[in-house]
């Protein structure tokens, strides 16, 4: 895959050149991983989607911490144990405040997991997804399956 040059690219230059928008956070991300190889820049990649879909970035920017503050943390992390039990900490407190969202996440999920499998799509995204709903659901006793 080659990305293309930021000089060629076509959009609004105040919002690359700005990390405090989704386009400048990309290039920050592109730009701190200069030299590294694809496969650790879709880890990163992946990490920032699950703090995404987790809620943990949108926690974050109430909390007033900066995009680049966050970029610059999790620029230096591997997706590992602790960043997935602290994901499934935050399933099980959500699970606590609206039963049944986690089997509706896990479900979802799932789904998700399959039709990507079957279209022959990175499968990456969702698989740490619902290891880490399954985490959860290990977490709360709720005798969800695997279904592995």
């Amino acid at each position: 895959m080659v990305i293309p040059a930021w000089n060629s690219w076509q959009g609004n230059r105040e919002e690359a050149d700005n990390p405090n928008t989704g386009i400048g956070a990309f290039r920050f991300m592109l730009e701190s991983n200069k030299g590294k190889s694809m496969l650790e820049f879709q880890e990163l990649m992946t990490v920032f989607q699950l703090l995404h879909w987790n809620g943990s970035l949108k926690a974050m920017r109430e909390r007033q911490c900066s995009r680049q503050e966050v970029l610059a943390h999790y620029s230096h992390r591997a997706l590992d144990d602790d960043i997935r039990a602290q994901m499934a900490l935050d399933w099980v407190n959500r699970e606590q405040s609206i039963p049944g969202a986690l089997s509706r996440e896990l479900a979802a999920t799932e789904r998700e997991l399959e039709e990507a499998r079957l279209a022959g799509k990175e499968l990456r995204f969702p698989k740490e997804k619902k290891d880490i709903l399954l985490l959860a659901a290990g977490q709360l006793g709720s005798g969800h399956s695997s279904g592995c």
